[in-house]
This record gives structure tokens, C-alpha cells and sequence, in this order.
């Protein structure tokens, strides 16, 4: 199961065009793409990707088949020192980084406040598993509704996340709709872009698709091999 950005939509499209079959669920289409897989492009941000992932886990589980693992891919901004553009990330904690109140003191996580999680954080040996198969890099992946467009921005989001390697807008959402349902979650990023100041001219949304299509072929057999009472 994938989240995707609106470029992403396109290519999802493209390449599972006249391959399986859709399922036509309220508000979301699951594509049905053989050997035990769904695809979902689950809309841009943490809500609708929460909402979306939470219809087709409920929908499996009233079916009689529910979902033993939910990934969500997609593209991501990197931080440049860790995660340069065309590096691959995969996600050892999936956290909200805009979660909480702004305090005079500053930013305070709803966990801080006492309610809440911020984090979400995969199966250890999954995450190993799928950094050795494809190269990629574990760390933070944060999930923002507002994508970062300055460098006070980045510096701030990384002085308050020291472990983060990447921004996205999608995984906590969909590891809060996972995390409801018992399911497992991983979080797979390939970067487009560096966060910072916006920059469009130095996107490279295509190489980031390439990347992360090359690193499911790589990671097939650690999906089909991997049990959570391996964990």
C-alpha cells in the first residue's frame, strides 16, 4: 500500500495500467496487482492518507483478509548533509513534526501536553532487512502538513529532530491508520529534492521515481519473506 504526491499519481497510473484489477471503495480505489499485493495512491497529506489507509484496512478485514503489512512510499525532501537527492531512506521512526502548540518557550509535541503519540516506529528487523537489500539509508522520516520552503525552517525541524534524514506529508498518517488496525508499517522515501529554501528547478522528481521503483524489485523478496512473529 503507497502514498503518493500528485507527479507520483501519474506514474502510479502508468505503470499498473491494464495490470489486475480496482476495487471501488468510498473515496479511495485499491488496485488489485497480483502475488498477494495491493496499491493505493492515498492522496497528498496526513489526513487523507489516514483516511484512505483506514478504508482499505477495514475494508480487507470485513472481507476476511486483512493486511499483514502496509507500506508507504513515496518521494521525500532529504536533509542535504544525510540524505542528498537520489538517496533512498527507510523509516526506523515515522514522526509528526508539526504535532502540538506553539509555546512562548517554543514548539511542545502533543505528547509533551499530555495526549498523543508523535511517533510510530516499524519493526526493527523489517527496517534492517529493507536498508541491507536496498542501500538505504534508517533515520527519522517526518511527516509535515506544510512542506518546508525556508532554511530557518529546515534548521529548526532539524534541531528538533537531531535523527530526521527526510520530510514527507503522508507516514504518520498512515502508520495512525496501520497502528489502529494492528498492522505493521514501514515508511520508504526515495528524495527528490533537499528541504530548504523551495526550489523547483532543482527537483528531481523523476530520479526519485526511478530510485524507488529499482528498490522494490530489490526489497520483493524481503516482503515476501518477512513475518511479524519474526520481530
Amino acid at each position: 500500500m503507497a502514498t503518493a504526491v500528485p507527479a507520483e499519481r501519474d506514474a502510479v497510473a502508468q505503470a499498473f495500467a491494464g495490470a489486475g484489477r480496482e476495487v471501488r471503495l468510498p473515496g479511495v480505489t485499491v488496485h488489485r496487482v497480483g502475488a498477494g499485493y495491493d496499491l493505493l495512491a492515498a492522496g497528498v497529506g496526513p489526513a487523507l492518507a489516514a483516511a484512505s489507509t483506514a478504508t482499505a484496512l477495514t475494508a480487507a478485514a470485513l472481507d476476511g483478509v486483512p493486511y499483514g503489512l502496509v507500506v508507504s512510499a513515496g518521494i521525500a525532501g532529504g536533509f542535504p548533509s544525510d540524505a542528498p537527492v537520489g538517496s533512498l531512506v527507510v523509516a526506523d521512526a515515522i514522526t509528526a513534526a508539526d504535532l502540538g502548540a506553539e509555546t512562548a518557550d517554543g514548539f511542545v509535541p502533543v505528547t509533551e501536553l499530555g495526549f498523543g503519540t508523535v511517533t510510530h516506529r516499524p519493526p526493527d528487523s523489517l527496517v534492517r532487512e529493507t536498508a541491507a537489500a536496498t542501500g538505504a539509508r534508517t533515520g527519522t522520516v517526518l511527516t509535515v502538513s506544510t512542506v518546508t520552503g525556508t532554511a530557518e525552517r529546515a534548521a529548526a525541524l532539524r534541531a528538533r529532530h537531531p535523527a530526521a534524514l527526510a520530510e514527507a506529508m503522508e507516514g504518520f498518517g498512515v502508520a495512525e491508520a496501520a497502528t489502529a488496525h494492528g498492522v505493521p508499517v514501514l515508511e520508504i522515501r526515495a528524495v527528490s529534492n533537499p528541504v530548504g529554501p523551495r526550489d523547483r528547478a532543482a527537483w528531481r522528481i523523476g530520479d526519485a521515481l526511478t530510485a524507488l521503483t529499482e528498490a522494490f524489485g530489490k526489497l520483493t523478496p524481503v516482503l515476501e519473506g518477512w513475518k511479524w512473529h519474526d520481530q
